[in-house]
């Protein structure tokens, strides 16, 4: 029997009770009900739910108000919510999404992502979240917890990086797991395509090997709470910890959520002697990399005649 054939009987066969059920009719135990009554009682209620990961989603099927009746605003309780974690997304703009899905200020998951035990991040996160709420769309109750909203996410991380074999990777790579994972932010932040992720993990490696300044503008932005593809010569001055410009070595943390692809070139980055890269095109998503000054020079006028032809 379909659910509009259910509540067609479920309706028809209450319009014709004298009064309502008593309270202690639903309390009872469900094998005790008449099969009747417990198909009555689910039309009645007309509840659907749904198991999303760990996360009981409950979402209330609505009657139609009778004619001239003013609409009853339903409870945030009776639909579930489903946000979107873009690669490269930074936690200060997931949680304003979150914010906005569930009536929760900011610092409720602020406050909630401090408390790496309770979010199962990994002991190498620094009981940090950023660079660890995976990339994915989770569906969830309003009523949840933030902890119990962002602790998916963190699961969903640490399936990654076991995929990935992360930890004994940053082992063979000279690295810890959170330099690789910081490394992974930065790929993931400066690519504009999936190809080049590899050879800009080269750069930042090689970068980091020759104990030169990784001069990274994502860094820079990260930390200034900015958005954009370029630094200024004023972010550059910045005395943030995460100005690459004037800060050796790697930024404190990830500045992002890195995916799977850009996990996976931060542990195998590409062959090659390069120790820069150039978006090129304004109108194309694509690097050219450079190993000495004098290609990377020839780069930028590249880069500078497509800028004024576009």
């Amino acid at each position: 029997m379909n659910i509009e054939n259910l509540l067609r009987e479920t309706l028809s066969d209450m319009a014709g009770e004298e009064r309502p059920p008593a309270p202690e009719r639903f309390l009872r135990p469900l094998a005790r009900r008449p099969r009747s009554r417990g198909l009555a009682l689910m039309a009645a209620t007309a509840v659907a739910a749904m198991v999303v990961g760990s996360t009981l989603v409950v979402q209330q099927m609505s009657v139609p108000a009778p004619l001239g009746a003013a609409p009853r605003p339903s409870p945030s309780l009776q639909v579930g919510a489903t946000v979107n974690v873009a690669a490269g997304m930074r936690l200060s703009l997931l949680f304003k999404q979150l914010s906005q899905l569930t009536g929760r200020p900011v610092a409720d998951f602020e406050r909630a992502a401090k408390d790496g035990a309770a979010l199962g991040l990994p002991s190498y996160a620094g009981r940090r979240l950023e660079g660890f709420a995976f990339p994915g769309t989770y569906e969830f109750s309003p009523a949840a917890s933030p902890a119990e909203i962002l602790r998916p996410m963190v699961a969903r991380f640490e399936d990654a990086a076991e995929a990935a074999d992360l930890a004994d990777g940053a082992r063979r790579a000279g690295r810890t797991p959170l330099e690789i994972v910081t490394i992974a932010s930065i790929v993931q932040a400066e690519a504009g395509r999936d190809e080049d992720m590899t050879k800009i993990s080269r750069v930042i490696h090689n970068r980091l090997d020759r104990k030169m300044l990784l001069q990274m503008d994502s860094t820079i932005l990260y930390g200034l709470n900015k958005y954009g593809t370029e630094a200024t010569l004023k972010d550059a001055r910045s005395p943030s910890p995460y100005n690459t410009y004037r800060r050796p070595g790697l930024p404190p943390g990830p500045i992002g959520s890195p995916g799977a692809e850009a996990i996976r070139a931060a542990l195998h980055p590409a062959r090659g002697t390069w120790l820069y890269f150039v978006a090129i095109d304004p109108k194309k998503p694509v690097m050219k990399f450079a190993t000495t000054e004098s290609e990377r020079a020839a780069l930028l006028e590249e880069r500078r005649k497509n800028l004024k032809g576009s």
